[in-house]
């Protein structure tokens, strides 16, 4: 999730698990063949972390535009529901 031309300058990064159990929920994107992953699988955006960079894998693929506006509407979905619930 951290942008391509910050990573340099970091130690750590934000990313999203990708995991093959598909929950159907507003909060995933589903990433498939045709996106460059091995198989059918969703990237989970309930669960952000930041690692340090040293524990990041090869690079398997990168989310075309279309994807990262899938990303950020739910990130905008979580973000509401998530402060819907402390308010």
């Amino acid at each position: 999730m951290t942008r391509d031309s910050a990573l340099e300058f970091l130690g750590e990064v934000t990313v999203a698990p990708v995991t093959s159990v598909i929950r159907d929920i507003p909060t995933e994107v589903m990433l498939g063949p045709d996106d460059g992953m091995p198989r059918a699988c969703a990237v989970n955006l309930d669960h952000l972390q930041t690692v340090s960079r040293c524990r990041i894998g090869a690079l398997i693929t990168t989310m075309l535009q279309t994807r990262l506006v899938e990303a950020g509407n739910a990130l905008v979905l979580y973000n509401r529901q998530y402060i819907g619930s402390i308010s």
